[in-house]
């Protein structure tokens, strides 16, 4: 693949900075001040026709005015000059500009039109901009500090990309003292070009960038921000802090579900199913940020805690409970371990109080003792200085024991000066120190959900759960029949009747609109039966004296309608009422009252609601939520995560209710908000369930009209697996193959797949040799993201073994994606590639691609001629005499 675009903004060989001044308060001439001070190698250029010469550097009075080529510009000009110092940059090829002017959108309305004409002239002339309104960018590596901030950044493997830049500063001081270094510090600002999906998917493939922070205040493309977090969270630890927590639903929700359910929720589920963790402080960004820097990871959540004070042991026990990290009980042959090195009067349990006496080879051997139980995935170190305590010589002892030991071995020494040397020989040793107990287990128990939010980035569900096919058309004609009507909310027959459609169970009704349908409807279902007010205009029935129970009579029927008339008009004048449901009452003796919902949010589409129901969840407020698509998987996560699940277990004399039936009723429910972007909100309140089943009670369902989408699942944030792309063909030689979009669990597959190919068939695909795809690689190949990227591998029929894989990754906005092609030696010349080529342009064509291209050797003949007969066009690739760009505007193709 090519080199990323953003590549120039990291590595640039020159760097022009408009506004230079030597003034003390001048933005741009502290950036060409840290530029020297950094020790940038590349040429520099200020750029200010009201100077000739600024930090001994001749100036320039424009930027047309510097003869030689320059890579990238940053500008810190008033915000009015700045469309055209964007436009005077593309049309010198300078492809990379960081503004750090402020006074565009977050400004005054004349900001936003000027920030209209600079992403103009960049689009127009494909110049990527960074910001603006930013602090800029350092890359330590590359010697480069194109910032305005105080202070430098040592070199390391972190990468934040914040859209505060005081934050920025503010880590990269506390960073310093602590010997922490970056691969890059970014500060995104108005991220009017360049955010975060861009910047996620640039470090997912940096080498220097083992992990990432980011500093998030808003997400302005959640799509692209969801493609580029799973992207980089598929290879590296991905630790976010949102700011703005707050109770994002509207007072005037009108649903249970829309009540529940905030942006915040959408944001932790979003996180969660992209792989990434979330950390509620800045605290916990700083103790998350300095245990990835040391390299540390956990395989699980069970912590063992090693002390010289029972008060602290105590107190990271108590934060480990808080935050569900299992203080695990230690094995039976690690507490004779223990014994046999401790003095008898220690705590015998985990956490391990050796003492306020304890020299080193204690610590040791009770350290050494946890690290071997195979229970324990890490362990925490805690020391108070006492009278008779060797900070520094037990520090020695730790760094000894770690090394020998692939777990990760945190440490707590409190204190100051007494411990100050053992915290430099920690933070030389790359060991995680933290100054709290509490601190040290809110870094573990981080790095303890990436670990399981990772299972759940594996998580490849389609939009299709259940063997019986939905009647998609039949729910879409149900919904267009009530917008045609100018209504949004769909309720009684017409909700069940769309929930029938994806076969959720549901209650039966009858709609009456007199005392004598009512009781027509009553003696046709059955006594009991329960009676609902039927209106538009009400959301909460029962809050306006619109649900009558367990009616028994046919003169109780006739009571309860004229009653409840009556009391819903007194209380609710200006309602419309329709009559009433007549509904059978739910026959469960054993049923808990369960709430399943769908909300619409405004950043990342569909968020499916899981909880108690009833009427009093806004004040129990006990949900979960998640994104679709969900599976078996996913949706047990799902239930387990609510206060509610304890009860579906048997107690006292209740059976457990069958949870099979309620994952049924939550995967049909992923089914139905996959398949029919209309749905923005949906209430099955209560959904009853028993030892036997679940059924839906009552329901209703808020509907909107839908804009043409260009691609399918355009209103999800995560794209399910396209099985609708699966396929059968016959080769040229009658043996019969299987075309299906790539998954995760191919990793195997495909390593045996490049491990086979020739090293001619791996050079002409890959342009390097090499024996085998490295971890990095195949997770990259395997776990993709089929909104932006697309992987189609052709495998025998029992799929144990693959003839050819051809992908493509769009390129960006413009419509343009980049593919590649490779077929097995064993399979050549019987027509895997043509299969999949043909197929890959028309999975491409039907995404709204507009032209794909490709590099290929000159010298691979076949390739050519191959993408000769299927449209493209070759040329002569303009930087490697040996390649051939070739080309197919895949709107000149019909479908």
């Amino acid at each position: 693949m090519e080199k990323h675009s953003l590549d120039t903004f990291f590595r640039p060989r020159s760097v022009a900075v408009v506004g230079a001044s030597p003034r003390a308060s001048s933005v741009a001439g502290q950036v060409l001040a840290n530029l020297q001070a950094s020790g940038f190698a590349g040429a520099l250029y200020p750029v200010n026709p009201k100077h000739r010469e600024v930090g001994g550097i001749p100036c320039v009075r424009r930027l047309d005015d510097i003869s030689d080529s320059v890579d990238l510009a940053v500008i810190g000009t008033p915000a009015a000059t700045v469309p055209e110092l964007i436009e005077t940059c593309g049309r010198r090829g300078i492809g990379a500009a960081i503004v750090l002017s402020a006074g565009f959108r977050e400004g005054e309305p004349k900001g936003a039109a000027l920030e209209e004409r600079l992403l103009a002239h960049a689009h127009h002339h494909g110049v990527r901009v960074l910001g603006p309104n930013c602090l800029g960018l350092l890359a330590p590596h590359a010697k480069l500090n194109a910032t305005f901030g105080k202070g430098q950044a040592h070199a390391g493997n972190l990468a934040l990309v914040s859209q505060s830049g005081a934050l920025c500063t503010a880590i990269l001081d506390w960073a310093a003292p602590r010997g922490i270094g970056f691969s890059a510090l970014v500060s995104i600002g108005e991220a009017a070009d360049i955010d975060f999906g861009d910047m996620l998917d640039y470090f997912a493939l940096d080498e220097q960038t083992s992990s990432i922070l980011l500093y998030v205040e808003g997400i302005r493309h959640a799509r692209r921000f969801m493609s580029g977090l799973r992207a980089a969270a598929r290879m590296k630890p991905v630790v976010v802090l949102k700011a703005g927590r707050h109770e994002a639903a509207s007072k005037a929700a009108r649903s249970h579900t829309g009540a529940l359910v905030g942006s915040d929720d959408a944001f932790d589920a979003a996180l969660a199913r992209a792989g990434a963790v979330r950390v509620p402080s800045i605290g916990q960004l700083f103790s998350t940020a300095q245990a990835l820097a040391s390299g540390c990871r956990v395989q699980g959540n069970r912590l063992a805690i090693v002390t010289n004070a029972g008060g602290p042991g105590v107190m990271a026990t108590d934060r480990a409970v808080d935050l569900g990290v299992e203080v695990v009980s230690l094995s039976r042959s690690t507490l004779d371990a223990l014994d046999q090195h401790l003095p008898p009067a220690w705590s015998h349990g985990n956490p391990v109080d050796v003492l306020g006496d304890a020299p080193p080879a204690r610590y040791e051997h009770a350290v050494q003792a946890c690290l071997d139980d195979a229970a324990v995935d890490g362990v925490l170190v805690i020391l108070t200085p006492q009278a008779m305590t060797e900070p520094s010589e037990v520090a020695h002892t730790l760094i000894t024991t770690a090394a020998k030991h692939h777990k990760p071995l945190l440490t707590c020494f409190m204190g100051d000066e007494q411990v100050n040397q053992a915290w430099r020989s920690f933070g030389e040793a790359k060991i995680p120190h933290f100054r709290t107990p509490e601190a040290a287990v809110e870094a573990f128990a981080t790095l303890a959900r990436f670990r399981r939010n990772q299972t759940m980035l594996l998580e490849v569900p389609g939009p299709r759960t259940d063997a019986r096919a939905p009647d998609v058309e039949g729910a879409r004609l149900i919904i267009e029949g009530a917008l045609a009507q100018g209504r949004a909310w769909l309720g009684g027959a017409e909700a069940r009747a769309v929930l029938r459609a994806f076969h959720i169970p549901a209650l039966p009704l009858v709609h009456a609109r007199s005392a004598s349908e009512a009781l027509v409807a009553a003696e046709t279902i059955g006594f009991p039966v329960a009676m609902k007010i039927n209106s538009a205009h009400i959301t909460h029935k029962t809050d306006v004296g619109g649900v009558k129970l367990n009616i028994s009579t046919a003169a109780d029927v006739r009571h309860a309608y004229t009653q409840m008339m009556a009391d819903v008009k007194r209380a609710q004048p200006d309602a419309e009422l329709d009559g009433v449901t007549i509904e059978p009452m739910s026959p469960m003796r054993h049923g808990r009252e369960l709430l399943v919902g769908v909300s619409r949010d405004a950043s990342f589409g569909p968020v499916i609601a899981f909880g108690a129901g009833g009427t009093a969840v806004e004040i129990m407020r006990d949900r979960s939520v998640a994104l679709p698509p969900l599976n078996a998987t996913l949706t047990r996560r799902l239930i387990e995560r609510t206060r509610v699940s304890r009860l579906l277990g048997a107690y006292r004399n209740l059976p457990a209710v069958k949870l099979e039936a309620i994952e049924a009723v939550l995967l049909r429910v992923s089914e139905l908000v996959c398949e029919l972007p209309h749905v923005v909100e949906m209430d099955l309140n209560p959904l009853m369930a028993d030892d036997e089943h679940a059924v839906v009670v009552d329901a209703r369902l808020r509907v909107a009209p839908v804009a043409p989408a260009s691609a399918p699942y355009s209103h999800m944030a995560i794209h399910p697996y396209p099985a609708h792309l699966e396929m059968r063909a016959q080769l040229t030689d009658g043996t019969d193959i299987l075309v299906r979009p790539i998954r995760p669990e191919d990793a195997t597959l495909e390593a045996e797949f490049v491990r086979t190919l020739s090293e001619e068939s791996k050079y002409a695909r890959f342009m390097h040799s090499f024996r085998e795809l490295t971890p990095t690689m195949l997770v990259r190949f395997t776990q993709i993201d089929y909104d932006r990227e697309m992987a189609l591998v052709a495998v025998t029929e029992d799929e144990r073994t693959e003839a050819g894989v051809a992908r493509y990754i769009c390129q960006g906005d413009d419509g343009s994606a980049e593919f590649a092609l490779v077929v097995g030696d064993a399979w050549q010349n019987r027509g895997v590639g043509t299969l999949l080529m043909q197929r890959l342009l028309d999975v491409a064509r039907r995404r709204g691609i507009k032209t794909i291209q490709g590099d290929v050797m000159g010298t691979n003949s076949a390739m050519l001629n191959l993408v000769r007969t299927l449209g493209f066009v070759l040329r002569d690739h303009p930087d490697e005499p040996a390649l051939t760009r070739v080309t197919c505007d895949l709107r000149n193709v019909p479908l």
